[in-house]
């Protein structure tokens, strides 16, 4: 008799030998720049609190306030008795930051973008993905039932071409921030296609809200596009604005149809009060704090300098997000271990997250980060590549 889940060691064992396996490692501290792993202090450089407001005591202080008024758990779904004047305070708060009608909240950037993408089509309908988006918006066109396409990544001129041989409701879907490359989507030429074919346009914009743009609006501030530019924003709450969940915003008929259609917004747990109490706090201070942006341009542009100094070639990123390609599987492993041992913490981005043959160290940095941390990482990068020849 063959044992249960055979076939599935089987195919363990072969992720692995592939260089592909992944391990979660435990973290004895809050999140920020200096992490505790096994007993070890670890400056960090994957995470993308770009802020640094996940254990910012103003954040900490309200959600504190927050579970002492509302409790811990929510109680239910939005639609029946979880949604509180905390939620909906925020908002009216994100519509309000982001120059939206309206905003609705979701539990998790994953299940807004499979809400929002599944609500507003279904078959007989198109949608184009960026080829580089992430696994939730690809998810989302999929699970929607609409004819799916991907266009070349970045390229309006691709895109329009498929465009030009569509029929029906479109919409066409990307990234704002690439998550994985660090560079920005052509939002301005996404747009203009959009609208010359009558197509809706929707942006993921979870890694430059707050982050992106001079008061933190994003990519949309950064190309100055509005809601009839872009109708669809999704944004998250768990990178710039450092707490959990995620959101959509747009017009007030959007938003009331993602709360009469949207099954991931009607079928789940609304997120704690709590949490919401603690997103108006770091919403607060992303927008009265310009330097926390002002100093992660810095640290970004301290690090490529160094990084061509040292003859580190970084793949094209205006952002956070400083990815080092390196090919390989393993040869990425290889190389995140041994700046480990060296503490300090980089991912190995491996497929299916990123194209094979394209591993990459994905650096990403704080506004609590400083230059001395950039230039101590410098010199481990330069060594453990240098030893992984």
């Amino acid at each position: 008799m063959t044992p249960p889940f055979s076939q599935l060691t089987i195919s363990l064992d072969d992720i692995a030998r592939q260089g592909l396996y992944r391990s979660r490692r435990v973290i004895a501290s809050p999140q920020g720049i200096n992490l505790e792993i096994d007993g070890r202090h670890i400056v960090n450089f994957c995470s993308n609190d770009y802020l640094g407001l996940a254990n910012h005591p103003d954040v900490v202080n309200a959600f504190k306030a927050g579970a002492d008024k509302y409790g811990v758990g929510s109680g239910s779904a939005h639609l029946i008795c979880g949604h509180s004047a905390a939620h909906h305070a925020l908002e009216e708060e994100l519509a309000e930051f982001t120059g939206r009608d309206r905003a609705l909240l979701f539990s998790t950037g994953y299940m807004a973008n499979i809400g929002v993408i599944s609500a507003l089509l279904g078959r007989g309908d198109a949608v184009f993905e960026d080829r580089l988006n992430h696994a939730s918006l690809l998810d989302g066109g999929l699970l929607s039932g609409a004819r799916f396409k991907r266009y070349a990544h970045a390229d309006a001129v691709d895109l329009g071409a498929n465009l030009d041989k569509t029929l029906g409701r479109t919409l066409i879907v990307t990234d704002g921030v690439f998550s994985m490359d660090g560079d920005f989507a052509p939002m301005d030429e996404l747009a203009v296609a959009a609208k010359k074919h009558d197509a809706w346009l929707m942006v993921d914009d979870a890694h430059g809200l707050g982050v992106i743009g001079e008061h933190g609006g994003g990519i949309l501030e950064y190309y100055g596009l509005n809601q009839d530019d872009v109708p669809v924003l999704m944004g998250t709450l768990g990178k710039g604005l450092g707490t959990f969940g995620a959101f959509v915003a747009g017009s007030e008929v959007l938003i009331e149809t993602l709360i009469q259609k949207a099954r991931a917004y009607i079928y789940t747990t609304a997120l704690p009060a709590a949490v919401a109490e603690a997103t108006r706090a770091s919403l607060k201070i992303v927008i009265a704090e310009n330097w926390r942006r002002d100093k992660l341009r810095q640290l970004s542009e301290r690090f490529r300098l160094g990084a061509e100094q040292l003859g580190i070639t970084l793949m094209p990123s205006s952002s956070a997000i400083q990815p080092i390609l390196i090919g390989g599987s393993q040869r990425a492993v290889d190389i995140s271990n041994a700046l480990l041992a060296a503490g300090f913490l980089v991912s190995a981005i491996r497929p299916p997250t990123v194209p094979q043959g394209s591993a990459r160290l994905r650096v990403t940095f704080s506004a609590l980060h400083e230059e001395q941390h950039v230039d101590r990482l410098l010199d481990a990068l330069a060594e453990a590549i240098a030893g992984s020849k």
